[in-house]
């Protein structure tokens, strides 16, 4: 992971504090979440503590820590989802697949994140399997769709 990370950086003009966010997202990328390795890799070129990494990506909601599923499951909850019951879609995910905000499923096939805004009010309610948007989405559609997702994988 070590050389892995030195490429990644290599791609950058300079790398310094200023070019931190690009250099997490390069790695996020790659990797799918920040690893603590990563963390620590980046704060050893750029004579930080990984703390200071930590924090920083910790500001910005795109950052992640832990692996996401194969199938990664964003659900709106912005001002226009959430009027048009994006919680009961929210909460059918959470009864169908047993984890909530921010968590994988044990097999690591789904993961679960509510943001603030896809950017698609005029469907609302919306959600994400990956990068394929489901617009005006019920919750009434949740196990179709988890069982389209697992027979996939058969």
């Amino acid at each position: 992971m070590k050389q892995r990370i030195e490429d990644i950086l290599q791609h950058f003009q300079q790398v310094n504090r200023d070019s931190l966010i690009p250099v997490l997202q390069a790695i996020q990328d790659e990797y799918g979440y920040l690893t603590e390795e990563a963390l620590e890799e980046i704060g050893a070129q750029l004579n930080l503590p990984a703390s200071k990494i930590y924090g920083l990506a910790t500001f910005y909601n795109q950052f992640t820590f832990s692996p996401r599923g194969k199938y990664h499951i964003r659900i709106c909850n912005g001002s226009a989802c959430h009027i048009d019951h994006s919680e009961s879609i929210r909460k059918e995910f959470k009864k169908q697949l047993g984890i909530g905000d921010g968590e994988t499923t044990r097999d690591g096939m789904v993961s679960l994140e509510i943001v603030a805004c896809i950017g698609a009010c005029g469907q609302s309610p919306v959600i994400a399997v990956n990068d394929e948007y489901y617009p005006k989405f019920k919750s009434n559609r949740v196990k179709k769709l988890l069982d389209e997702i697992r027979s996939m994988h058969q």
